[in-house]
């Protein structure tokens, strides 16, 4: 499913990703700030969105012109306007808009509007998909992994955070645990995540996540759909969407966060 985000204020069109990103979480997300480049991929490039989630008041073509351009190119498109003002609700109508929120949108407001629709959120059954920015997340589909302890998505998070790099089981223990004066004890532990989390791979199929080498464990980086290392490889959409928060439940994440403020 193809679904374009549009409004001229970055903070606003993040926060409308992000909020799109949650509740559709198969689906290919394009954000615009200009209502002449959303114009210019349906017309010229010939892209046909199945949803368009637009702001009304922007500067040149509003929103309602936007969706009447929109409309007479690609009809099948579903609007649905997003803004601050209340008093365009008849506009909105007007141009047979699918639907009208008001902001700030949550996922909650998406998942409404397209359950009103009747489209089924799509499933994304090729990569584990890993939320970096704010707090740490991981989906398979369209739902939360599950896993047997608590710590495990800490583990999982760690070797995220170190981008591929091999860890040992004394690093990581090290620091999962790290007021843990017996080293042996919290090794102990790790060999329980470890399995808990390989475990939890397994059920989905998605074993080549992590890389076990004898006393070291490292992520696939390429086996996951991860929100920091889009950032890390220069994605636009990716560097929108962070707002100086990174696995904000684990503090040794603070390291990494501090790098990335200053990037």
């Amino acid at each position: 499913m193809l679904i374009f985000a549009v409004d001229d204020e970055q903070r606003a069109l993040a926060s409308l990703r992000n909020a799109i990103t949650e509740a559709m979480p198969g689906a290919e997300i394009m954000g615009f700030t200009r209502s002449a480049d959303v114009l210019d991929a349906v017309c010229e490039q010939k892209m046909r969105p199945d949803i368009v989630f637009s702001d009304i008041r922007m500067p040149g073509a509003s929103g309602i012109e936007l969706a009447v351009s929109i409309k007479n190119v690609s009809p099948e498109t579903r609007i649905i306007f997003v803004t601050g003002y209340s008093d365009y609700t008849m506009d909105a109508f007007k141009v047979h808009a699918n639907g009208y929120l008001v902001k700030p949108v949550s996922p909650e407001d998406i998942r409404v509007e397209i359950y009103h629709l009747h489209i089924k959120p799509e499933k994304s059954t090729d990569r584990l998909r890993v939320q970096c920015f704010g707090k740490f997340e991981v989906f398979w589909e369209d739902a939360p992994l599950r896993f047997e302890r608590m710590k495990t998505k800490e583990l999982l998070a760690y070797l995220v955070d170190q981008n591929g790099v091999e860890c040992t089981t004394d690093e990581i223990a090290a620091v999962i645990w790290e007021d843990e004066e017996d080293l042996k004890k919290a090794k102990h532990r790790l060999r329980n995540l470890v399995n808990d989390l390989r475990a939890a791979l397994r059920r989905i199929g998605q074993e080549d996540v992590i890389i076990k080498s004898g006393h070291k464990l490292m992520i696939n980086r390429g086996a996951i759909d991860c929100d920091y290392y889009k950032m890390l490889d220069g994605d636009v959409d990716a560097l929108n969407l962070y707002h100086g928060l990174y696995m904000t439940q684990f503090p040794w994440a603070q390291f990494t966060e501090g790098k990335l403020y200053f990037r």
